[in-house]
């Protein structure tokens, strides 16, 4: 026969267990594509220090604005551009004391890694050799948005247009010369940088290129509000900033 005492322990420390769990955070960051690994990084470090927990949402930036908007469960927004999170603040769905641009990127024009095809300069996007470009969708996702901004400042647009295959994000662009079904993309340095499958033809510099900003906020519908705010701190520190710069981003300061 089981000790009532024995019983008594398990149902107490069950108890505990349940109330350690609760009292936990679940923290819900809606996050852009681009940023899946650095963040996964800075995720699993801020869970070794602190009592939350954290849950990513990647995707496009414009599909996690429209999620947010119809009501989504986020307690974060991490978008890859600044016009995404102003729709949200003009229906006032973020917090805006909380709102931060803390990283940049830069543009770059791949390859699959087998390829022979040479990009000089963006203009021999127009040749014959290139038939299809893949971009992350340029009417809403911002890395679609970025590079048809840059090549219509190269007054390049309406000659690649007719080649461009858009795709949900970012990271589905890349995946896309990947294959080797597509033969350039257009992405972020950051994503070019993690594939072995792709090689840079040419890259687009911060001067040259669109200015992009990754801005960061609270969302005011959050049920974890003090706890996304510390996320958003840590996001900030010193030890986060390592960890976005090893994978290629530029920390605004």
């Amino acid at each position: 026969m089981k000790s009532p005492f024995r019983t008594l322990s398990v149902l107490l420390s069950f108890c505990w267990f349940a109330t350690a769990i609760a009292s936990a955070a679940g923290l819900n960051v809606f996050a852009a594509a681009s940023l899946t690994d650095a963040l996964k990084e800075v995720g699993a470090n801020y869970e070794k220090q602190s009592s939350d927990k954290v849950a990513f949402n990647f995707g496009a930036s414009s599909m996690l604005e429209r999620q947010i908007e119809e009501g989504a469960p986020a307690d974060v927004f991490f978008s890859a551009d600044e016009a995404k999170m102003d729709a949200l603040a003009a229906k006032n769905l973020v917090a805006k004391e909380t709102r931060k641009s803390l990283l940049s990127n830069t543009l770059v024009i791949v390859t699959s890694a087998e390829s022979n095809l040479k990009i000089a300069a963006p203009a021999d996007l127009t040749s014959t050799s290139v038939r299809r470009i893949a971009l992350a969708d340029p009417k809403a996702v911002p890395a679609g948005v970025y590079s048809k901004a840059f090549l219509e400042k190269e007054k390049l647009w309406s000659q690649i247009e007719p080649k461009v295959v858009p795709v949900d994000n970012v990271r589905a662009a890349l995946a896309a010369v990947e294959s080797g079904n597509i033969e350039v993309g257009m992405v972020f340095k950051t994503d070019a940088a993690l594939s072995k499958k792709v090689k840079v033809a040419y890259e687009i510099s911060a001067e040259s290129g669109p200015k992009i900003s990754y801005p960061m906020a609270v969302v005011k519908n959050s049920k974890q509000v003090e706890s996304a705010r510390k996320f958003l701190d840590y996001l900030s520190s010193d030890d986060a900033a390592k960890i976005f710069e090893k994978y290629g981003f530029i920390v605004l300061k």
